[in-house]
């Protein structure tokens, strides 16, 4: 995990391990990116549903959770999740765009999208998400 980068966009966990990154992120829509391995395939050679299910939630969940102070962060807690699977990813790396679709202060709505090194979406998929207790200001909470 780099240092360099702020608070809110360094990967933990679970994220941390499958290799996603933030690579772009504004208030309301974020971009990720994952350089796809042999860890993340599948027994057919195709990238795991779970793999872009877990880029699809990152994406949807961080679509509303912008933090306007790079030393302080915003959390949320997945509440439902649909996915769909378009077709297999093709190339050596996957971005994923997460949408703030609405919603209010505690709970919303995100839409995300899955694209391969192509161009071709390969999942999408929507959410709702509810932000923790001190992180439904934009401002985020102290770390």
């Amino acid at each position: 995990m780099s240092d360099s980068l702020p608070l809110s966009w360094r990967m933990v966990g679970f994220q941390e391990l499958l290799g996603v990154r933030v690579v772009d992120w504004e208030p309301d829509r974020v971009t990720l990116a994952l350089r796809v391995e042999p860890h993340h395939l599948n027994r057919s050679g195709i990238v795991h549903g779970g793999v872009l299910c877990t880029l699809l939630d990152v994406a949807t969940s961080f679509a509303g959770l912008y933090c306007e102070a790079p030393d302080q962060l915003r959390k949320a807690m997945t509440l439902s999740l649909s996915t769909t699977f378009v077709a297999p990813a093709k190339g050596a790396t996957l971005r994923a765009v997460g949408r703030l679709e609405g919603g209010g202060r505690s709970t919303y709505m995100a839409s995300g999208k899955v694209f391969d090194s192509e161009g071709s979406l390969v999942a999408m998929g929507e959410g709702t998400f509810r932000r923790r207790r001190g992180s439904e200001a934009k401002e985020g909470e102290d770390q």
